[in-house]
């Protein structure tokens, strides 16, 4: 953590010139030191201190949205490396990615359910047990083995449009999302790179203008001591360089507020196309959820539009026209018999 520089004082104060008790600070390094640090840089990026100046709004009040909540950087797990907020969302995305990729794993094993049940459903129909089950008891034993195999087609159905309507949707999603959040990744990176650079120079300007001005200083010292021509023009070339390195400085803060004010357009453009993806992430996969229950009560009333006729021919059982039939076809003779004459 380093301190920004936040100041815009000049550095050719002709007060440079006078002569100073020794061991006194220059008036324009004074200006320097008694500035109150209201600002702190982490990771190349500046931010207020606690408490100091106006308090910030949220660019989205209420909502929540990435763009207001994901500027400085984490830590990771291990504590040793800090990743950047942007880095937190991208992998937010990456990870929905995955999610969705198993929810349509977990429908494809329960197509492949359906797909085996409706297999053993049609063999079982084919069944020959019972088979020579007679009259209308048999009649209704006939249809319900005809429903397993109306059902095993309902079931069958349900296993296609699983497929058709809710796995693949669910797989094929924005297939090249890793490519658009590596773009996403690659151009915050390096405008991150970029305001490194720029505070890095500021950091260099810095340095610069305090030796400078140190230089400066002891010049001025020494002209106390012994007053000639010499030191004179010494300290007319010290406070020159001095006012050249608080022109640097100038410039390269300038440069980095550029760069930052670049970056953080960009991060408030992404966070919120990110949280768009997002958005649109879960309506979607919600509305091919609401897909996969809707298909499941369709399969459930024409499972129960299969079992209808059976319900019917059972409720017609006859028993006393299954033995007349039965009678009448098997019968034996209707002549009883008698007693013997002697």
């Amino acid at each position: 953590m380093e301190a920004s520089f936040d100041t815009e004082e000049s550095f050719d104060d002709p007060s440079c010139l006078t002569p100073q008790p020794p061991g006194s600070v220059s008036p324009a390094r004074r200006q320097i030191k008694e500035v109150k640090e209201t600002k702190t840089t982490i990771n190349g990026v500046t931010f207020p201190l606690p408490g100091e100046g106006p308090e910030q709004q949220l660019l989205k009040p209420n909502e929540w949205s990435y763009c207001d909540y994901f500027w400085t950087d984490k830590k990771d797990p291990q504590g040793t490396t800090c990743v950047p907020g942007i880095e937190v969302l991208l992998q937010k995305q990456l990870k929905g990615k995955q999610m969705q990729k198993e929810m349509a794993e977990f429908i494809h094993e329960r197509i492949k359910i359906e797909e085996e049940y409706a297999k053993n459903l049609s063999k079982l129909s084919l069944s020959p047990l019972a088979a020579q089950e007679e009259g209308t008891l048999g009649e209704a034993w006939n249809q319900l083995k005809k429903s397993l195999h109306d059902e095993a087609e309902v079931h069958l159905k349900f296993s296609n449009k699983l497929h058709t309507e809710v796995e693949k949707p669910l797989l094929t999603f924005r297939d090249n999302i890793k490519k658009d959040l590596k773009k996403y990744d690659h151009h915050l990176a390096d405008l991150r790179k970029q305001l490194a650079s720029r505070f890095s120079g500021v950091e260099k300007s810095r340095k610069a203008l305090a030796d400078r001005q140190k230089d400066l200083e002891v010049k001025t010292q020494q002209l106390e001591i012994k007053l000639s021509n010499k030191h004179e023009e010494d300290i007319k070339k010290a406070r020159r360089k001095s006012t050249q390195a608080g022109d640097d400085l100038m410039r390269c803060v300038d440069l980095y507020n550029q760069a930052q004010c670049k970056w953080f357009e960009e991060m408030v453009t992404t966070s919120m196309e990110l949280e768009k993806l997002e958005v649109d992430r879960v309506e979607w996969i919600q509305q091919h959820l609401r897909q996969y229950t809707t298909l499941r009560h369709e399969t459930d009333m024409f499972n129960q539009s299969t079992a209808e006729p059976v319900d019917q021919l059972l409720q017609n059982l006859d028993p006393a026209k299954d033995r007349e039939l039965w009678v009448k076809e098997h019968k034996t003779g209707e002549v009883r018999p008698v007693d013997m004459d002697i």
